[in-house]
């Protein structure tokens, strides 16, 4: 193929391979090269190797041009820009070419590399929650966070009264009892007539033992911070880390099964005999593009190109996003180590995502990842989701994303 302008677009069709074909059909590569030492994790290298046999290693991320393979083999490098265009999320990183093994022989041509710890998590803070009834039945309470990181206000959505925020808890100089409730920092149930934030008259409920701020002036103990109180010890709660999708959320989209994800979150978490859970909800649209960036991207899928090629031809990481925001919320939320938690039941296909949400220095313990299978192959194609377009980018997010998803 002829080098073309920067400039200039070209129709990429993405291999036809359905997504209940074997893992091996997305790659030429087998367990045989696969890189003989594999890093500590056991889910990815740094090395790649392209789909002719040739191996490359990832460019440094300077910005500057990289003499090394394109991001994507299936991506002419004439067609990608000399510069990445740096993503907005703090903590991202920039996309490359990685190859792994996993027990089970799948082999990841990928485009992606292990997400980038920050060395100390950001500082999180909860302004504010309420109580949410559901058109389900259930009930949850969400909470709205601000951080020194960013200027977005992500979101935190908690099945289970046993949850609680410590910095919503923390007491603040000068607040009162109707402050205190205002800004949702209470224990049981509001009602007319309340007077005390920190017990419930009707439950009996109360914060106990103290926190950074000690004893308040009308000498009620306040709770004590990062104790998760659960009445099922048995079970991990459950944790979902959601990105903001709004085409797949509130625009109805068949590209993605973002939506359906974070409905079955909520429904697993909300269930009689489940053990509560937090759904981390991140502002990071597109992958950490954003949604206009993630329109054009959708008119490059149109034109041939899959998910992931399209942000490249964009100038875009295949992935921007970062999870350090969600590992400090978990950890304010009392699900980290140093609360003494059970650990978290981490609903996710993504390899990548258990590490980057346990924290740069094991801020937080995944103890088991439940896996997110659509509805569409639990049930024959019944329910769910069904649309040439989610077929390409499940059969995608396998291929080139290493997600560890099979149909049944």
């Amino acid at each position: 193929m002829p080098d073309l302008p920067s400039h200039a677009s070209v129709f990429l069709s993405p291999k036809p391979v359905h997504p209940r074909h074997p893992i091996a059909e997305y790659s030429s590569l087998t367990a045989n090269n696969a890189p003989t030492s594999a890093p500590s994790s056991n889910i990815i290298d740094h090395s790649s190797s392209n789909r002719d046999g040739t191996e490359s290693r990832s460019s440094s991320h300077n910005g500057n041009a990289s003499d090394t393979a394109p991001p994507t083999p299936a991506v002419p490098g004439s067609t990608l820009s000399p510069a990445f265009t740096p993503p907005s999320t703090p903590g991202a990183y920039f996309a490359t070419q990685t190859t792994s093994a996993s027990s089970d022989s799948r082999i990841r041509a990928a485009n992606t590399k292990p997400p980038k710890l920050l060395p100390h998590l950001p500082n999180v803070e909860c302004i504010v929650r309420a109580r949410i009834p559901t058109t389900s039945g259930a009930e949850m309470f969400l909470h709205l966070y601000q951080n020194d990181t960013d200027a977005k206000e992500h979101l935190a959505i908690v099945f289970g009264n046993e949850i609680r925020s410590r910095s919503l808890d923390r007491v603040r100089e000068g607040e009162t009892e109707m402050d205190r409730m205002i800004r949702g920092a209470y224990v049981g149930r509001l009602r007319p007539g309340r007077v005390s934030s920190r017990f419930d008259e009707q439950t009996g409920e109360k914060i106990v033992g103290s926190t950074d701020g000690g004893v308040d002036g009308a000498g009620e103990a306040t709770r004590d911070e990062g104790v998760v109180q659960s009445s099922n010890e048995s079970q991990a709660p459950l944790v979902r880390i959601h990105s903001e999708c709004y085409t797949g959320e509130t625009a109805w989209s068949a590209r993605c099964d973002c939506g359906e994800q974070l409905d079955e979150a909520a429904r697993l978490m909300s269930e009689p005999q489940s053990p509560g859970g937090v759904i981390v909800y991140l502002r990071q649209e597109g992958r950490g593009i954003g949604l206009g960036e993630k329109l054009k991207a959708y008119n490059l899928q149109d034109l041939g190109s899959d998910t992931v090629e399209a942000n490249l031809l964009l100038r875009h990481p295949a992935d921007a996003r970062s999870y350090g925001l969600a590992t400090a919320m978990l950890v304010d939320l009392g699900l980290g180590t140093d609360s003494g938690a059970r650990g978290i039941q981490l609903l996710t296909n993504n390899p990548d995502k258990v590490l980057a949400v346990e924290g740069p220095n094991r801020e937080v313990t995944v103890k088991d990842r439940v896996p997110m299978i659509p509805i569409a192959w639990r049930t024959d194609g019944q329910k769910g989701i069904r649309s040439m377009e989610i077929e390409d980018y499940l059969r995608t997010k396998i291929g080139k994303m290493g997600h560890m998803l099979q149909s049944s």
